[in-house]
């Protein structure tokens, strides 16, 4: 490399130095901002769940859901993790293919919470051998599923 290489070079990595730096500087006098982890802590989390269920075996389906899903939730309700939910049959049909059986409407305290179902699953369900074959039962019966969540919005807030 000749010497003006080598000054060019140098010039370019001191540049560069200094703007990360200055980067680093900025970010750090910068003020806090929540992170997404501390958001996601004080704000409900909305989730619907949606089954079509196999013709037929509507009501076997809710029977095992009543047994296991709804006790869960009854109890995520009791220890606050659940703010409130709602189950939802259709009133009248529609096509095949825009078909659903039950959604259920799960206000969480936050996004954290739902990742405890599984420890309360297993505080009121102690028999996992007979909770799993009837779960399979259940899932079984389904046609299609899905897990969508979902944000409610101000229609009249303004956009930033």
């Amino acid at each position: 490399m000749t010497g003006s290489g080598r000054l060019a070079w140098r010039g370019s990595a001191t540049l560069a130095l200094a703007l990360l730096a200055g980067s680093v500087l900025t970010q750090a006098a910068a003020p806090a901002t929540p992170a997404p982890a501390a958001a996601a802590q004080d704000a409900p989390y909305i989730v619907e769940w949606v089954y079509k269920v196999k013709w037929g075996h509507s009501d076997e389906f809710f029977d095992i859901f009543k047994k296991y899903q709804i006790r869960v939730l009854d109890r995520e309700k009791e220890l606050g993790n659940v703010l409130h939910y709602t189950v939802y049959r259709p009133g009248l049909h529609t096509s095949e293919d825009q078909r659903w059986d039950y959604r259920v409407v799960i206000v969480y305290r936050n996004q954290l919470v739902p990742a405890q179902a599984r420890e309360i699953e297993k505080q009121l369900f102690p028999d996992r051998t007979a909770f799993k074959r009837e779960e399979n039962d259940r899932w079984e019966l389904v046609e299609a599923h899905w897990d969508l969540p979902i944000r409610e919005i101000d229609p009249h807030a303004t956009e930033d």
